[in-house]
């Protein structure tokens, strides 16, 4: 039986691993970056540093096996990523390329880039969130019920609605969003993002 329950800081490692073989498309990042520590400085750990009241995960009973992660206020995380996550990660990894043109250049120019968050299209979704599920988890309800527990917690923070982007190539996820009532916002400029509010 698989639990869901708050995150705690014992399950950064295994947060941290999530976030790698989910990372590519869906798929395991291992083999296709050369620093797969990129992808949990950008889209994992900083949202449980910031605010861990927030971060859920899937345990099977001896460890987390899918998070949902998230902030309630966009805005103000990309302001707290610039300026002190960024300076502390920022030396671990490459400098981003002016254009870069793979994916692991793509993660390193998000990485150095906290305010692609802060889009005027998104301001009507003040929230957003990152969930991954390792692949034998998924499609047994764990993803509806991280989903159930962050919702719930937003709308405790009187947060009225929140969004994400993602990866249009991971048809996977945007069929599980679009089960979940995740709409499409429209974004000029590319990227696919969704929104919903966060009643039940």
């Amino acid at each position: 039986m698989v639990s869901v329950r708050r995150y705690e800081s014992r399950d950064l490692a295994a947060l941290r691993e999530i976030c790698v073989r989910t990372g590519y498309r869906g798929t395991d990042a291992t083999g296709v970056m050369a620093d797969t520590a990129i992808l949990p400085d950008a889209y994992a750990e900083p949202y449980v540093v910031h605010d861990p009241g927030l971060a859920f995960v899937a345990d099977d009973g001896g460890a987390a096996v899918g998070y949902i992660v998230g902030t309630a206020d966009t805005n103000a995380f990309a302001d707290w990523f610039a300026e002190t996550w960024l300076p502390r990660v920022a030396p671990k990894h490459a400098a981003p390329p002016e254009h870069p043109d793979n994916f692991e250049e793509a993660i390193l120019r998000d990485l150095h880039n906290p305010a692609r968050m802060v889009l005027p299209e998104l301001a009507g979704y003040p929230a957003h969130l990152h969930i991954d599920l390792l692949p034998g988890y998924q499609g047994h309800g764990l993803g509806r019920r991280l989903m159930d527990a962050f919702l719930a917690e937003l709308r405790a923070r009187g947060v009225g609605s929140v969004h994400l982007g993602m990866d249009p190539a991971n048809t996977g996820a945007r069929a599980f969003y679009d089960r979940l009532g995740f709409a499409p916002i429209e974004v000029p400029g590319g990227g696919v993002y969704l929104g919903r509010s966060t009643g039940g």
